[in-house]
């Protein structure tokens, strides 16, 4: 008999394994992001903002940056969708099989086409070759964090450039500095470390993996073992859901999603529209967590879980993603979205419900929004990605 799990089971599991009711023991950064398996990271304040969401305020942008520096059990890494996560360092290896080397190898073969094409270099793989075999001994004789401007100055092949969209109006020229680094990092030899300014910095120093994990090991399964692992850390936090949100999560084939969800012993259950997936363990219900509210930026792990979001978007995605399908700043109340938020210049988060919240909802609003206002001080912060509620209320 197929199990029934209906759109408020969802929003239960989404509140408590998100961590998103404020429910959970640990407030640690890394055990906070392994709960949503990784936090997006492409925009530095998602990584900061997405934890505060979690711990009720406890986790300070000073203790954020304690785990992502000094005790380094939190990574940045690129891995889904060539996107950059922030990681806990026990999941680093499994979405390295899984997802990171297949990313590198295709970011590889690119940059070895562009070089060819717009860098005027006729035969560039042994070149390529050439020039990561230097940086990698140029880290291992320095042993220290790097900067890209750093080893462009120790490497001057990496000041190569690339001559892009010539003729048209979007022409540029281009050095290989960063895609050089960027194919190492995601083939795991070296990793993202502290960022040169404050912590919305996106130019980061570079160390060897090595150095700055020494005790990571690697994998010790195949690519199709990793697959259905993080296949069912995927399912452990967002299921049930279609499989078609994991193929869009992860970007493997619909071939692919199906192996690793058959390998991960998921079964099937029926949703209040389609049918989703479920570990096999895991179809039981799930207490009430009571009220809750959430402030999430732009880019969070739980907006970005699914591709298909109507049970907690409803009809906002317009007024709340930008037209390549990034979300912004979302509010939330008992599991659906029903507003969106900003910083403005002054530091005031200015808020925009969507649909009727109530005098109790709205007071939890401007509540939570004086909340986030107090959590960041003086910072300031412009999401990376703008959408339309969030350029309102900036302005």
């Amino acid at each position: 008999m197929v199990r029934i799990i209906d759109v408020t089971e969802r929003r239960r599991r989404l509140a408590v394994r998100h961590g998103l009711a404020r429910t959970a023991a640990s407030g640690e950064p890394a055990d906070v992001a392994g709960r949503v398996v990784a936090l997006h990271a492409t925009d530095p304040a998602t990584v900061f903002l997405s934890l505060r969401a979690r711990t009720a305020g406890l986790a300070s942008p000073a203790a954020i940056e304690d785990a992502l520096y000094e005790r380094r059990d939190l990574v940045r890494m690129l891995a889904m969708r060539r996107t950059v996560f922030a990681v806990p360092a026990w999941h680093m290896p499994v979405i390295q099989a899984s997802t990171a080397e297949r990313v590198a190898r295709d970011q590889r073969a690119r940059l070895v086409m562009h070089l060819r094409q717009y860098g005027g270099i006729d035969d560039p793989e042994p070149f390529l070759a050439e020039v990561e075999k230097s940086v990698l001994a140029i880290f291992a004789g320095r042993r220290e964090p790097m900067s890209a401007a750093e080893l462009s100055a120790a490497e001057p092949r990496l000041k190569t450039t690339l001559r892009m969209a010539e003729g048209k109006a979007y022409e540029a020229t281009v050095s290989i500095t960063s895609r050089v680094l960027l194919v190492l990092a995601a083939h795991g030899h070296i990793v993202r470390g502290r960022p040169l300014g404050s912590w919305l910095s996106q130019q980061y120093r570079w160390s060897l993996t090595e150095d700055w994990l020494p005790s990571l090991a690697p994998y010790e399964g195949t690519e199709r073992e990793a697959k259905a692992e993080l296949a069912g850390l995927w399912l452990r936090t967002f299921g049930p859901a279609p499989a078609s949100d994991l193929t869009w999560w992860t970007s493997w084939t619909k071939t692919e999603v199906k192996r690793a969800l058959a390998d991960a012993g998921a079964v099937e259950v029926t949703l209040d529209e389609g049918s989703g997936m479920v570990l096999a363990d895991d179809a039981g219900p799930t207490a009430d967590p009571g009220p809750w509210i959430a402030f999430l930026p732009a880019l969070d792990p739980t907006v970005m879980g699914w591709a298909g979001r109507d049970w907690f978007l409803g009809g906002h995605g317009k007024a709340l993603f930008d037209t390549n399908g990034n979300a912004g700043p979302t509010i939330w109340i008992d599991g659906r979205v029903v507003g969106g938020w900003a910083q403005r210049k002054s530091g005031e988060i200015a808020v925009k419900l969507l649909e009727d919240a109530g005098s109790e909802g709205v007071a939890r609003v401007e509540a939570e929004a004086e909340a986030v206002g107090r959590w960041l001080g003086d910072v300031r912060f412009t999401p990376r990605f703008r959408t339309p509620v969030e350029r309102e209320l900036s302005a």
